[in-house]
């Protein structure tokens, strides 16, 4: 759909410079929340999500305001535009990355966590599972699986017809539901088991680990190649839990994990020798933990000192 589309047939005589500025100012700032939400879920990069709402912003001071039929649909329209743009240049960036990637976390506000739906498209076992679809099919299932974005629109977003579009999704949706976490947990048990998990971590109890993971597990470590991370992920409890307990024996560290809430679910936020080395992201599937997401990569850690807002609406 093109910008002339979005414009009413008999438009009221355009405002002021200034009252236009501010109008859009007005707009851009109500549905800022949204328009991040809708980047770092395509991008998985906060630091990244907030360059494609800049570049948004840019576009959206040019538009005609007196022409503009839906300011949210065309601001959800040019962040997808410019995301995608985006995500074309970090497939690079990525091939380049030294050791596993994982997303960069996210310190969240507690209505997050209490937004199940909010809270499960997120976190990090599904941002995981994003990062294997294709940048168009990314963005056609986070439009239309997470934010309810009709497929006409979501045709004029990506560029596809809307017939393109509903293949998409579906081969998206297919892809996605094969790959995601079994069923969704509580906070409250998560909660629980990320306890038990800390419990162990910080007396380097090798049993304890075992009673807490799942026999399939995996970790995934994400060092950026500044710090010390597995070089490809650990997977099988015993191996897992020997790798962790192995690693703190021979570091000989003072190690401690504070509670916090990391993407919408309960995380650890890992401190050695009082220093912050990074942060633990749990994926909870009866009653253990079957994935473990550690970030250490200092440049993905910026957003952990205060809560990002997030939205679907």
């Amino acid at each position: 759909m093109s910008e002339r589309s979005e414009r009413t047939t008999d438009p009221a005589e355009p405002p002021a410079r200034g009252e236009r500025t501010d109008c859009a100012t007005e707009a851009f700032i109500a549905h800022r929340n949204l328009l991040f939400t809708v980047a770092y879920e395509m991008l998985g990069s906060a630091t990244d999500a907030e360059d494609v709402l800049q570049e948004t912003w840019l576009r959206w001071m040019k538009v005609d305001m007196a022409r503009m039929s839906d300011q949210r649909a065309y601001l959800v329209r040019i962040t997808t535009r410019q995301s995608l743009n985006r995500l074309r240049t970090m497939k690079r960036r990525k091939e380049a990355y030294v050791g596993p990637w994982l997303p960069e976390p996210l310190l969240t506000t507690p209505d997050v966590a209490e937004d199940v739906e909010l809270a499960e498209s997120v976190s990090m076992a599904l941002m995981l599972v994003l990062e294997t679809l294709s940048p168009t099919e990314r963005a056609v299932f986070v439009l239309r699986e997470v934010f309810d974005v009709g497929y006409d629109e979501i045709a004029a977003a990506v560029g596809k017809s809307p017939a393109a579009v509903r293949q998409i999704a579906h081969r998206a949706r297919h892809h996605v539901e094969a790959r995601r976490p079994r069923e969704a947990v509580s906070p409250g048990e998560a909660r629980a088991v990320l306890a038990s998990f800390q419990r162990a971590l910080e007396t380097r109890d090798l049993q304890g680990l075992l009673d807490v993971l799942a026999p399939e597990v995996v970790v995934i470590s994400d060092g950026g190649g500044v710090k010390q991370a597995a070089p490809r992920p650990i997977i099988g409890a015993d191996k897992v839990a020997r790798f962790i307990v192995g690693g703190l024996g021979k570091a000989q560290v003072a190690l401690t994990g504070d509670p916090t809430v990391v993407n919408g679910s309960p995380a650890l936020l890992v401190r050695v020798d009082g220093e912050i080395d990074g942060v633990i992201a749990i994926r909870v599937e009866d009653a253990r933990i079957t994935g473990l997401y550690y970030v250490r990569n200092p440049k993905k850690l910026t957003h952990l000192e205060a809560e990002t807002p997030l939205t679907l609406r």
